[in-house]
């Protein structure tokens, strides 16, 4: 399982020369609407295995929850179902509003 800090994905993120990730956001709708990185798709965790096929399993995606750990069961179900580029976002969203935004709401 590939992992990398919000410090890291901030810097791809802001790399115009690398390919812009997937970022599927596992967390629950009232979650991603308190704060959540610009592009991100929301799949709730209980919704991702009816909706899967949805994404691309070649892509490089980057699965985010609050703390990491739900994102972390994700990428472990994306990759048994095949998919071959998934990261999880080690401190998730916490980590993200610590490290990279400090002006993002926390809850």
């Amino acid at each position: 399982m590939k992992q990398m800090t919000a410090t890291q994905l901030k810097a791809w993120l802001d790399d115009p020369q690398r390919p812009k990730p997937v970022l599927l956001d596992v967390r629950e709708p009232w979650e991603f609407d308190v704060v959540h990185i610009p592009g991100a798709k929301l799949m709730p965790m209980r919704s991702v295995p009816a909706r899967y096929l949805e994404l691309d399993r070649d892509a490089e995606t980057v699965v985010i929850c609050h703390h990491g750990a739900r994102s972390y069961q994700v990428a472990m179900f994306l990759e048994h179902q095949g998919f071959s580029n998934i990261i999880n976002l080690y401190g998730g969203m916490a980590a993200w509003s610590r490290d990279v935004d400090p002006s993002a709401p926390t809850y």
